[in-house]
C-alpha cells in the first residue's frame, strides 16, 4: 500500500515510454527472459502506438524521413513512401507490440518517480503506483517543445506556433511567415510553406551548416561521440544534427537557389506586426513558427534530484551516474532511431547484471547523492 491506501504493484523493471527506445528496451527484456506484466511493465502516455511519430504532420511522408531504422527483431519493409510517416510508423509499432507480446499499457501518465522502500523506486502514474527495482526512461522530447523568449513576444497580434503544433503548409496560405530555427524541421517547414505563403523569412541564431557528401558511419560515430561527451559531463544533450550539419540534398539546393533558404540572423525583438533588428531592419509577419527544438521530457524524475550543475543528467552509457537503477534511453547520443535500438540492448544488458548481483528483495545499489543541481530545464535542440 502507498500512503493513500491504494495497492502498489511490484515488478523488476518499469519502462516509461513506448517509442523506438522504449520498445527496443522492452524487446530486449522479453528476449532475455523477462515476462511482461510479471517482471516488467511498459507504460505509455500516448493514446495509441506510434511514439512521437503519430503526432507528426501529414505532409511528412515516409519517403521524406531520413535515417529511420527498423526496431530490433522485425524489419519495416515495403512501406509506401507517399503515405504519411505518422501512419506508416504507427502501424509498424502496433504490429511490433503484438508480434512480441509487449502488452503496453496506455494511456498512462507517469507523474513522478520517487525513492521507495528497500532500495526500490516508486513510479506514480494516472493508473496507480508501481514499485520497481530498475527504471528504463524512454520519454523522448516531443512533449517538451522549447519556446525561446524575446522582448515584445506577448504583443504580437498574429499567430505563434511550434513545430509540435505544425499541421501542414496549407494553414499558411497567403500569409507572411517567419520561421525560426536552423535545424531539419525549420528547413522542411520553409520548403513546404513557401509555395503557399505570401512571403517567408528564415531566421537562426547561428549560420546554418550544410553537409556535402554521404553521411558515413565515421561521420555518424564522430557526431555521436561529441553528443555523448556532453551527457557524460552532465551537460544538456544537443541533437546529432546540431553537430553534423544539414544534408545538402536536392530539395535544399533548390531552396537555396530560389532564395527560400536565405537566412537572416536572429531578430532582436517582436512587435505587434512582426519582428525587428537593432540595425533598423524589420519584417512584417502574420505568423511566427518556432522550429526551435525540444527539451528532454524528464520532469517526472525531478524528485530524485538527478540534474547536475550544468543543467543536464550525467549519463554513462545509458546509466544515470548518480543512480545506477535508472537508465535513460533515447537521450542524448541515443536519440536517433538506430541509437535507441543500441541503447535498449545496452541498458538491458546492464540491468541484468545489476539485478543478478542483488537478492530479489534487497536494494540493487546505493544511489549516489548528487550535488545540488539546477532545476532549470535546458533546451535539447534549439535549432538555430
Amino acid at each position: 500500500m502507498n500512503n493513500t491506501g491504494a495497492r502498489v504493484r511490484e515488478v523488476d523493471v518499469v519502462v516509461v515510454g513506448a517509442g523506438q527506445a522504449g520498445l527496443s528496451g522492452a524487446y530486449h527484456l522479453r528476449r532475455t527472459g523477462f515476462e511482461p506484466e510479471r517482471d516488467f511493465v511498459v507504460l505509455d502516455h500516448a493514446p495509441r502506438p506510434g511514439g512521437a511519430w503519430q503526432f507528426r504532420w501529414p505532409s511528412l511522408t515516409y519517403g521524406k524521413v531520413h535515417g529511420m531504422h527498423s526496431l530490433p527483431g522485425m524489419e519495416l519493409t515495403d512501406a509506401d513512401p507517399d503515405r504519411p510517416s505518422s501512419e506508416v510508423v504507427a502501424e509498424y509499432f502496433d504490429a511490433y507490440e503484438h508480434a512480441f507480446d509487449l502488452r503496453v499499457r496506455r494511456p498512462v501518465d507517469v507523474r513522478a518517480v520517487r525513492e521507495g522502500d528497500a532500495g526500490r523506486l516508486l513510479v506514480e502514474t494516472s493508473d496507480g503506483t508501481w514499485s520497481t527495482r530498475v527504471l528504463i526512461n524512454a520519454t523522448g522530447t516531443w512533449d517538451r517543445p522549447f519556446w525561446p523568449r524575446y522582448p515584445g513576444q506577448e504583443t504580437f497580434r498574429g499567430r505563434q506556433l511550434h513545430t509540435a503544433q505544425y499541421a501542414g503548409p496549407r494553414d499558411f496560405a497567403g500569409q507572411r511567415v517567419v520561421v525560426v530555427g536552423g535545424g531539419a524541421s525549420g528547413t522542411q517547414h520553409l520548403l513546404e510553406i513557401a509555395p503557399y505563403a505570401a512571403a517567408t523569412t528564415w531566421v537562426t541564431r547561428r549560420p546554418p551548416v550544410f553537409r556535402e557528401g554521404p553521411f558515413s558511419e565515421d561521420v555518424g560515430r564522430e557526431a555521436v561521440a561529441l553528443v555523448e561527451e556532453r551527457v557524460r559531463q552532465g551537460l544538456p544533450p544537443k541533437s546529432v544534427v546540431s553537430v553534423t550539419g544539414l544534408p545538402l540534398n536536392d530539395a535544399i539546393r533548390q531552396g537555396l537557389a530560389d532564395g527560400v533558404l536565405d537566412r537572416l540572423p536572429m531578430f532582436d525583438r517582436i512587435t505587434e506586426d512582426g519582428v525587428e533588428w537593432d540595425d533598423g531592419r524589420r519584417v512584417d509577419a502574420d505568423v511566427i513558427l518556432w522550429a526551435t527544438g525540444f527539451r528532454a521530457a524528464v520532469e517526472h524524475l525531478a524528485p530524485l534530484r538527478l540534474r547536475e550543475p550544468g543543467g543536464g543528467i550525467r549519463v554513462e552509457g545509458t546509466r544515470v551516474a548518480a543512480d545506477p537503477r535508472i537508465h535513460l534511453v533515447g537521450y542524448g547520443p541515443s536519440a536517433s532511431t538506430i541509437g535507441a535500438n543500441r541503447a535498449g540492448r545496452a541498458a538491458v544488458r546492464d540491468i541484468r547484471r545489476l539485478l543478478s548481483d542483488a537478492p530479489k528483495n534487497a536494494p540493487v545499489a546505493t544511489p549516489v547523492t548528487p550535488v545540488a543541481a539546477s532545476a532549470t530545464p535546458v533546451a535539447v535542440e534549439a535549432g538555430g
